[in-house]
């Protein structure tokens, strides 16, 4: 099986440079700087235009823990039918209850929403009670993909978990590494039997606002709001040009 590189982007000028750097395949979401939200269906719509790779949109209705109220699971609902009728290539879902399971009712809805989508389970499956337990179900609600840095907070801690999940899934669906992932573990990460994996390969740079008041913080405290962040067209070629060494 080739490698595949997923490249995570929360605005159009990262899509153009992940496309520009070769990745096969884009994780849409907003606000990277908390671990990703639901896109706004125009960034979608703006998004599927101009790039002409798959795009799977994550679908997640706040920060926090992944066990959501009736109204939230509603709208992603809602999100699932209209990304894949703007023409998305699948959605990223992922719901637990209360005791830390999937929360299987709610995904089974998920599931027959995006009909023919591509399927990713994400990274509520890091803080469930049971990966195995989890994958299992995963499988048999019909899920294409789980991303996962192994229940760990980076992927390349959660290597032996991640060999033993692939192991376990036997080609019934695709274990997908990421969460700090990087160049220098690509290697690590192919050897434990890794064929996916998932990064935002983002940079720095500096916001265009010359005047500024720091002092009054409009989101989360201790974060620079005049400094932006973008995927690096330079460092997803990199990545690209490791995977096809290896």
């Amino acid at each position: 099986m080739e490698h595949l590189l997923e490249i995570c982007v929360d605005s159009l000028e990262s899509a153009l440079a992940a496309r520009e750097g070769g990745a096969d395949r884009l994780e849409l979401c907003a606000n990277l700087l908390i671990g990703g939200t639901s896109p706004s269906p125009a960034l979608v719509r703006q998004v599927l235009r101009e790039v002409d790779i798959p795009v799977n949109v994550l679908l997640r209705p706040r920060f926090g823990d992944f066990c959501y109220t009736e109204p939230e699971k509603e709208a992603t609902l809602w999100e699932v039918e209209q990304c894949l009728a703007l023409g998305a290539n699948g959605v990223v879902v992922g719901a637990l209850t209360p005791d830390g399971s999937l929360d299987a009712p709610f995904l089974a809805r998920c599931v027959h929403a995006a009909g023919r989508g591509h399927l990713t389970l994400h990274r509520a499956f890091d803080v469930c009670r049971d990966p195995f337990e989890a994958l299992e179900q995963a499988a048999a609600l019909g899920f294409d993909t789980i991303l996962t840095s192994g229940q760990r907070a980076k992927a390349p801690q959660g290597v032996q978990l991640l060999g033993e999940l692939i192991r376990r899934a036997d080609g019934r669906l695709q274990i997908l590494a990421g969460g700090g992932v990087g160049p220098e573990d690509l290697e690590d990460l192919a050897r434990a039997g890794v064929r996916q994996f998932h990064l935002s390969a983002k940079r720095a740079v500096d916001g265009p606002m010359r005047f500024r008041r720091p002092e009054v913080p409009m989101g989360l405290p201790g974060a620079d709001e005049y400094q932006r962040e973008y995927t690096d067209a330079a460092m997803v070629r990199q990545v690209k040009q490791r995977l096809r060494e290896l």
